[in-house]
């Protein structure tokens, strides 16, 4: 019998409660979607030659992609329109050479030596919204005050968006992501309006570019003629969407997780050269994007783990069950921020894992180091039955958590 998919999580510290059994089951499990099988990839090894051969693809137009499985109907002439309009400049979903063609223009952006020059600015934000949040009284919810706020006014900064549309761009990210695999309507009017926001901003630094990632990009880009205007578009969407969403998520999990183990935080307080290793080990841990970023199709009949996949099969990868791979990693069910491997799939791998991982990890160390340092007495308000864990998103987080001090 096929395994249903996608599984939703029970458990904030865990997987879905199928992971285990389907990784020791098999490297690859079929599923069944409305509009045909998948495989699904369990375990670690398996996972990074997926990631990283030649011969799959992670393009959504390729004949068999997976996301178009979730449909029971193919799409309609106009719904395959706006999505080629919608498909330009995202480059998380081209293969090689196109990937990488992109994919250079943005490296010197997101470089260790770049990312370390941002770093007093980060903690300068950081700074300011605990300062807000202590001006305010002795409670607040960590998602409004701080997760959603410390990455938006980085991202913000970095592209040259106006911080004043923040709200904006937040509420239609959160109604993308929590559409579900499928989409809906309202996702689609998110995607839409975001478009055309970016759209009209990217118009404007053509007219009189800035300072900013944006500003350079067209400056250095659309004058020689390599990116066309709905390319700059699109890739500024993906930076805005993937840049706020995911460490959005990740920070007031992280400080969840941090409040309920106390030994380990002490550790960290007393020792704050510990927090990259703890920072790496939140990522693997929770797995947040899991399989949404690491939808796959052969082009070629190929072996994986011992299974035959034929081209024009579709696969999901499974980063937060490869994360969890006791082949790989010693008692990979226990949180323990000495464990230091970065060898997880929590950024992806290969040609396509995240460009802006360096900003992600220096965003969460400052944002959770300040946060304990300045705030000792940080409490979470409520029992874990009791908190708005996001169990129906692709993405993983909290709506909300209620903290003290």
């Amino acid at each position: 019998m096929a395994q249903s998919f996608p599984v939703p999580r029970t458990c904030p510290f865990a997987p879905p409660d199928d992971y285990g059994r389907l990784r020791e089951e098999a490297p690859l499990v079929r599923t069944r979607l409305p509009g045909g099988d998948v495989w699904l990839v369990t375990r670690h090894a398996e996972a990074q030659q997926v990631l990283t051969d030649p011969r799959v693809s992670t393009d959504p137009m390729t004949p068999g992609h997976p996301m178009a499985a979730f449909s029971e109907r193919p799409p309609t002439e106009e719904e395959l329109r706006v999505r080629t309009r919608f498909q330009a400049g995202q480059f998380i979903d081209m293969d090689p050479p196109e990937h990488g063609v992109y994919r250079r223009m943005l490296i010197p952006e997101f470089t260790v030596r770049r990312i370390r020059e941002m770093r007093p600015g980060i903690q300068e934000t950081v700074d300011l919204l605990i300062d807000e949040m202590l001006k305010q009284g002795s409670s607040a919810d960590l998602v409004e005050a701080f997760g959603l706020a410390v990455p938006s006014l980085v991202i913000c900064r970095l592209l040259g968006v106006p911080y004043a549309d923040h709200d904006f761009f937040q509420s239609r990210t959160r109604q993308l992501i929590g559409a579900g695999p499928g989409g809906s309507e309202d996702s689609f009017g998110a995607v839409t309006e975001i478009w055309d926001y970016l759209d009209g901003l990217i118009a404007e630094a053509e007219r009189k570019p800035g300072d900013d990632l944006v500003g350079r990009l067209v400056t250095a880009r659309r004058e020689t003629g390599e990116l066309s205007h709905d390319a700059l578009v699109g890739m500024t969407f993906l930076l805005l969407v993937a840049g706020h969403e995911t460490t959005a998520n990740m920070i007031p999990l992280g400080v969840h997780t941090l409040l309920r183990d106390p030994a380990q935080l002490a550790a960290l307080r007393a020792d704050p050269d510990g927090w990259p290793a703890a920072v790496e080990e939140l990522l693997r841990y929770h797995s947040i994007v899991d399989w949404v970023a690491f939808d796959r199709v052969a082009t070629e009949d190929m072996e994986i783990g011992g299974q035959a996949v034929r081209a024009g099969e579709g696969m999901f990868v499974l980063g937060a069950s490869a994360n969890r791979d006791p082949r790989v990693f010693d008692r990979p069910d226990e949180f323990d921020i000495r464990r230091g491997a970065r060898n997880h799939v929590a950024f992806g791998y290969g040609v396509h894992q995240c460009l802006g991982q360096n900003l992600a990890r220096a965003e969460l160390e400052i944002a959770y180091r300040t946060l304990f340092e300045r705030i000792p007495g940080l409490r979470v308000v409520g029992e874990d039955d009791e908190l708005p864990f996001k169990y129906d998103s692709v993405i993983f987080g909290l709506r909300a958590l209620p903290v003290a001090w």
